[in-house]
């Protein structure tokens, strides 16, 4: 079997072909991916001799290059995105362009060669926001988003990504592409980008310094640990109903301060480390996924708590160091 992932030195898509390598002997896996400040071959050194792997350098967008590296490929696995929330308030530009011109660049490329199937890889964020609750009392009837949700985005991330999930079922529809949308709740584990919320704490956390907190610190995230994600992927596209969607959650929901509460917890930290400040524009209050289809379906269900994965996480980071001041140089 030949995969293309694309986006695969970011952080999930290197999670994802490390575990497709480990997990299929079969698999060849080609990794298509432009090298973007958020993308790092140094978090694939491990398999990057591996004759079942090559890199491509390239962006999603160039028809040209994209039609050759979809050549004998069986399945495509599109992680290739802007992804940064902030990025997208300051300049949307960039986001259009990868996440939904890029998106149709690999749709059109995946009809014209019979590509078996097609994983569009999304978010919960397409869904917009939950009513808040209190993530520490037990509510049984509380919300969540299921893949019937409409969509209702409400950043400019958001929107290019609800576009794109728009467009790969279209295709489903009119061209018979075998068509699969994932979306996933908060991404966390080895090799994130030390921009994103956990990765930012601990690294502030180490060096002493100030741990910057949207608004009140309030805002709920159902967390999910980045190799449950990537099993939930390879379930989809081996088990999943074309044209079907399935959401992945972790059933950890938290507030972001107790999150970075339990950081500092972890490392033995003061909590007057904390700072709170100005919070950003349309913040979305809370997300959390119902991942009842994936649990029938696909028999998939995270695996790994989020003490467990956090208190592993923060490990990573200590023990990988170098990695972190390496790509931190790349932060535009």
């Amino acid at each position: 079997m030949k995969y293309l992932v694309t986006g695969g030195a970011g952080f999930i898509g290197s999670n994802f072909i490390k575990l497709l390598l480990a997990e299929r002997p079969e698999a060849y896996v080609v990794n298509l991916d432009a090298l973007t400040y958020a993308g790092h071959l140094e978090s694939l050194a491990d398999v990057a001799d591996d004759p079942r792997y090559s890199f491509l350098h390239g962006d999603i967008c160039d028809a040209e290059l994209v039609d050759a590296a979809m050549e004998g490929v069986d399945v495509v696995f599109n992680l290739a995105a802007e992804s940064h929330v902030d990025r997208s308030i300051v300049e949307a530009t960039p986001f259009v362009r990868t996440n939904v011109l890029g998106t149709a660049t690999l749709l059109a490329a995946a009809c014209a060669c019979g590509v078996s199937r097609f994983v569009q890889v999304s978010t919960d964020e397409v869904y917009g926001e939950l009513p808040w609750r209190d993530p520490a009392v037990a509510d049984p009837l509380a919300t969540k988003f299921t893949e019937e949700t409409p969509l209702a985005p409400r950043s400019p991330y958001s929107a290019t990504k609800a576009a794109a999930d728009h467009l790969a079922i279209a295709y489903q529809r009119t061209h018979g592409l075998d068509v699969v949308i994932t979306r996933c709740s908060n991404n966390y584990g080895p090799y994130q980008f030390p921009e994103k919320l956990i990765p930012v704490m601990i690294t502030c956390a180490l060096a002493d310094e100030t741990l910057p907190v949207y608004g009140d610190g309030l805002h709920v995230r159902d967390w999910i640990h980045v190799r449950d994600h990537c099993r939930g992927l390879l379930s989809a596209a081996e088990q999943g109903e074309s044209g079907d969607i399935y959401n992945f959650g972790g059933d950890s929901e938290l507030t972001n301060l107790n999150v970075v509460r339990e950081i500092l917890g972890i490392l033995g930290k003061s909590e007057s480390l904390i700072a709170h400040v100005s919070d950003r524009p349309g913040h979305d209050r809370r997300y959390a996924l119902d991942s009842s289809r994936a649990n029938s379906q696909l028999s998939w269900a995270p695996r790994i708590s989020f003490e467990e994965g956090l208190r592993d996480t923060v490990d990573w980071y200590l023990a990988n160091q170098d990695w972190c001041q390496t790509v931190s140089l790349k932060l535009p």
